[in-house]
């Protein structure tokens, strides 16, 4: 059983992906080609967002975010504790400071009702996380940013794409929504990928050249930039997923929908949804007191299990002396002890998943 299974995406749209591909290697605008910008344009319209600017990756499209607000030395972001690294990576690589705040043991997300009292003069940008798929509750992040006189909001929508809040898309939530298509995610590419998203005509100018370079045309600086380009190939097979994108995002939904069924009869906690928002289940994530016991059962059956995530940001090795030794978060170290994430993809048969309870 594969953990995401890729094989039989392309086999259903194999005729898709090499006419995209064959018509990529015969004009061979390998770089900034007419794929980048037909994705942009299929992207923002389908997140109803003004603009959409395609990057190298999800980090990336953070980077150049926080790059084209001009957060760097001296400022502080307020972000989750709890997530994948690149989250804080590129506030560190700023010389910003991440402000870590402990997480809602029901979604795993940014426990939003802790951010104001982190605010601080310093504070120059909020990034929640929609995390395993599901947004993070932003009506109140964005009240809280309001309040403190419109405190730049940014979406790591890496795992997001395609789900919704209150009826509006994830990436279309706040002042900037960044995602990533690297392979794995509900609309992946077939290498690195990203995509910002954002209303704000300012914003997105910069973001496009700073993704360039900071060229404001041909060898001409006047920012300064990255490589952060999106390849046309990677943005031919995005614009190939795309054609079946909605289906395989209600095939996520239905099977997981069965999973919480079948959790809730067993009593096996999960990660909650709230009703106000949806999910695309880009993880299907779930909490055991033995985690490595299930790991090694698991494996030798040959049922694939992952964990998303086994440290907390302020653990991590690399990142141990940005924070004070005082730092706590119960709720995130409790997580990254508990959490584990199953098989989930949209052509998971509803035996597959009895057979993964059942093991359970």
């Amino acid at each position: 059983m594969d953990f995401i299974d890729l094989k039989s995406q392309q086999n259903k749209i194999r005729s898709k992906l090499d006419k995209r591909i064959s018509t990529v290697l015969a004009h061979g605008q390998y770089i900034m080609g007419p794929e980048v910008y037909e994705l942009e344009e299929k992207l923002r319209n389908y997140t109803s967002s003004k603009y959409c600017i395609t990057v190298s990756s999800g980090t990336d499209a953070l980077l150049i975010s926080l790059m084209a607000l001009g957060i760097g030395s001296g400022d502080e972001v307020i972000t989750t504790s709890f997530s994948f690294i690149s989250t804080i990576e590129v506030i560190v690589r700023l010389g910003a400071k991440p402000i870590l705040i402990d997480i809602d043991k029901r979604t795993c997300n940014i426990d939003a009702s802790k951010i104001e009292d982190k605010i601080t003069e310093k504070t120059k940008a909020i990034i929640p996380v929609s995390l395993y798929g599901q947004p993070s509750n932003m009506a109140e992040i964005n009240l809280i940013s309001a309040r403190y006189g419109y405190i730049p909001v940014i979406e790591d929508a890496a795992q997001s794409f395609g789900s919704s809040y209150q009826n509006s898309k994830s990436c279309n939530l706040s002042t900037i929504g960044c995602t990533s298509f690297f392979p794995s995610k509900p609309l992946g590419c077939y290498g690195d990928g990203g995509a910002i998203f954002t209303n704000d005509d300012c914003i997105a100018q910069a973001c496009r050249e700073i993704r360039i370079h900071g060229q404001s045309k041909r060898y001409t600086h006047t920012r300064v930039g990255v490589g952060g380009r999106m390849d046309t190939l990677q943005c031919a097979i995005v614009l190939a997923k795309l054609s079946q994108f909605d289906w395989e995002i209600q095939q996520r939904r239905i099977i997981g929908e069965q999973y919480n069924t079948m959790m809730d009869a067993y009593g096996i906690r999960k990660i909650e949804q709230y009703p106000d928002r949806s999910s695309n289940y880009a993880q299907y994530s779930i909490f055991v007191k033995k985690r490595d016991k299930l790991l090694e059962k698991f494996s030798n059956m040959n049922y694939p299990l992952v964990v998303h995530y086994p440290l907390p940001m302020n653990e991590q090795p690399a990142y141990k002396n940005i924070f004070c030794s005082n730092d706590n978060f119960p709720v995130a170290k409790v997580v990254s002890q508990e959490i584990v994430s199953i098989p989930m993809h949209p052509y998971l048969t509803e035996s597959d998943q009895i057979k993964i309870i059942q093991l359970l």
